[in-house]
């Protein structure tokens, strides 16, 4: 962990570079620097390049000066025959620095860049939602100071992961509390949760936490009009633990007028970062090592989950006199209504494998993260909750005693390792034992945190507020069951699953509800397995699709190449945008919506090899004039660029930019578009 100043840019200006690799084998390359160049950022540019890849060396460099806010750099590229990284480069350039100072940066939890990777890979995942309704009087101003003490106490909500080649945890001094007011009868809720959604929240800008509010009124004004709000947050900064906490902090700085009360949170999340990387490995290698699945385990069919909208989703509730009797039941054999849970997901995927004797099952559980030894770390907000592999042994002959003790055992056992993440399980284990993406989850979240003392105290200011409840969560998973504790002694079952293979989220929670309900009736110390699967027989309800299930038509996948915005007339030429790691998708729209030149405009896949494929089967619109992308993609451009020039001809120019807004960019790469497009 190191201690760093960064100074903020110049005011108004965004960095954008308009990199021309020339012919083959590229060493004569170009690169365009329209906005301020500070030399001290491209030499420490050119030193980080040295370090990592010593084999490209390029030095020395010549600048050449056209007006204070357009420069060429052209290097003196060396004869190793290696390629100079030019796409690193005009990421490292353009790379968007924050407007106030780094103070700390930290090195990111193994939990956090499993998330990260995986939220790179597939936007839209690990993105959660809290939304309630507060009745009477709301003063915005207030509200906005509230969340603002808020972002000051936290350090975590002043983090954001750097977009290099190697992420960290920047925690910023100041950063302003995200909040955005909608006037009541502006626009509809459901609206309001769309736009949020196609918004996407990218976790390497902070704050680490963005707030809607649909309605509210001042004292001023009066009036009790409802309001709705909205909270937003990435799961590689925040579990939903953590946001519960924040919200609640959020009501107490509220009641006290707007400011929490003392200063910084300590211990925060650089202290549990201190303390994660003191902790020994080993135990937790071997006993992962030891549960690693044998080679006849029974496994997931493989799946792969193709990019689309939102998971289906379907709920059912269990009443408190039920959730009441599953309780009694479980603690009398030694376990809680989670382990029974996790019990019963082992039975239903074991029938679904299609197995006829004993047979191992594999899923994932999620761990709080907060069972540890860690001072305060029920307190902390951060992100802890980690999805961990489990392997059950389902034998039919076995009582269901005997399969509540091992799931019970197993689960004591990974308690002790709660802060390991299922990367690290993937690469201790052979076969890895990490439950892969086309596995399975179980989240249990049992009971809300009270909630009656604040209740009291905003009744007493005329503010009646309900208790904040999720929207859901994508995870890496293609099947996901979630069980919450609801506020009347109940519990909430919500199946979610975003492929046709798994059968429909209904059958699945008719299943897990029916067990969870006929379980405390049936089971006696007798009570076998097949007893359970000779219950699941005789019900209409289909089976959780898993292991040796027959799947079912696949969604349509999203075609390789996007049209964002189609030509104004023929032989314009294309346009292509390259997707960045961490970039929602929301501002390639923007883009094409304020791109006013006559190409074409298409969103390639990420993957340069994939967008090399996809651009090679273009017919009739041309090569490509001009490669796009926002910082952190030009690595991935350039290497685009290289394939098509590999192919015959000249590679394309390559634009990218610092900027976090489209409409600026749009004008830079109309007039590079040009450019290209003119003979010679």
């Amino acid at each position: 962990m190191t201690t760093h100043h960064v100074p903020p840019p110049p005011p108004g200006h965004d960095t954008t570079v308009v990199l021309d690799l020339g012919p083959a084998p590229h060493h004569e390359g170009a690169l365009e620097v329209h906005g301020p160049l500070d030399r001290d950022r491209l030499e420490a540019a050119l030193d980080q390049i040295a370090v990592h890849h010593p084999d490209t060396c390029a030095r020395p460099h010549r600048i050449d000066r056209h007006s204070p806010l357009r420069h060429t750099l052209r290097l003196t590229a060396g004869d190793t025959g290696t390629p100079f990284p030019w796409g690193l480069l005009a990421d490292l350039l353009t790379r968007p620095v924050p407007a106030t100072r780094t103070t700390r940066t930290l090195p990111p939890t193994a939990l956090q860049r499993d998330l990260l990777a995986d939220a790179d890979t597939h936007p839209g995942r690990h993105v959660e939602r809290l939304t309630w309704t507060w009745h009477g009087p709301l003063d915005i101003d207030r509200f906005r100071d509230a969340w603002q003490s808020v972002v000051d106490r936290e350090s975590v909500l002043r983090a954001a992961f750097d977009d290099g080649p190697e992420p960290l945890l920047l925690v910023h001094d100041d950063v302003a509390a995200d909040i955005l007011w909608l006037p009541a009868g502006s626009t509809g809720w459901s609206d309001v949760v769309a736009h949020d959604v196609r918004r996407g929240l990218d976790p390497r800008v902070p704050p680490a936490l963005r707030v809607t509010v649909l309605g509210g009124d001042s004292p001023a004004r009066g009036g009790d009009t409802p309001s709705r709000i909205l909270v937003t947050y990435h799961h590689a900064l925040l579990d939903d633990h953590s946001a519960h906490l924040l919200v609640r902090a959020f009501h107490r700085a509220y009641l006290a007028g707007g400011r929490l009360p003392g200063g910084e949170r300590r211990p925060d999340i650089r202290d549990y970062i201190r303390w994660l990387h003191r902790q020994d490995t080993a135990p937790a290698r071997d006993l992962w090592t030891r549960a690693a699945p044998a080679a006849d385990a029974v496994s997931p069919v493989p799946l792969t989950p193709p990019p689309g909208p939102a998971a289906r989703r379907t709920q059912v509730r269990l009443d408190a006199a039920r959730t009441e009797r599953l309780t009694a039941w479980a603690a009398r054999w030694g376990s809680t209504e989670s382990v029974v849970l996790q019990a019963l997901w082992a039975v239903l995927l074991y029938r679904a494998s299609g197995a006829e004797g004993p047979a191992r099952v594999r899923f994932a559980v999620t761990v709080s993260g907060r069972g540890i030894l860690f001072e305060g770390a029920e307190r902390l907000p951060a992100a802890l909750r980690a999805p961990l592999p489990l392997g059950v042994g389902v034998d039919p002959r076995a009582t269901v005693a005997t399969l509540l003790t091992e799931v019970r055992d197993r689960v004591l056992d990974m308690a002790s390792y709660e802060w390991v993440s299922p990367g690290q399980i993937r690469d201790w284990t052979t076969p890895p034992a990490s439950t892969p993406p086309d596995g399975s989850l179980v989240v249990f979240e049992g009971r809300p945190p009270p909630f009656a003392a604040l209740s009291a105290e905003l009744a007493a200011q005329g503010v009646r507020v309900e208790r904040p409840q999720p929207l859901g969560a994508r995870t890496a998973f293609p099947l996901t069951l979630v069980v919450r504790g609801d506020h009347d002694g109940g519990l909430l079952l919500t199946a979610s699953h975003d492929l046709c293979e798994h059968a429909d989220a209904t059958a699945v929670l008719d299943h897990s509800a029916l067990l969870l309900t006929e379980v405390p009736y049936l089971a006696a110390d007798s009570t076998t397995v097949a007893d359970l699967l000779d219950l699941l027989a005789h019900t209409p309800a289909a089976a959780p699709a898993g292991p040796g299930s027959t799947p079912h038509a696949k969604t349509p996948a999203e075609p390789p190449l996007l049209t964002l915005r189609p030509a104004a007339g023929p032989q314009a030429g294309v346009v292509c945008l390259v997707q960045t790691h961490g970039s929602p998708r929301s501002r390639y729209d923007r883009l094409a919506e304020t791109y006013r030149g006559p190409e074409t405009l298409v969103l390639l896949p990420a993957a340069a090899d994939g967008a090399h494929s996809a651009l090679r089967r273009l017919r009739g619109t041309g090569p490509p004039l001009l490669l796009a992308a926002f910082s952190g993609g030009g690595t991935t451009a350039c290497e685009i660029a290289r394939l098509l020039a590999a192919d015959g001809g000249r590679p394309p120019l390559v634009a990218l930019t610092g900027a976090t807004t489209a409409d600026a960019f749009a004008r830079t790469l109309e007039s590079v578009a040009a450019r290209a497009a003119r003979p010679g």
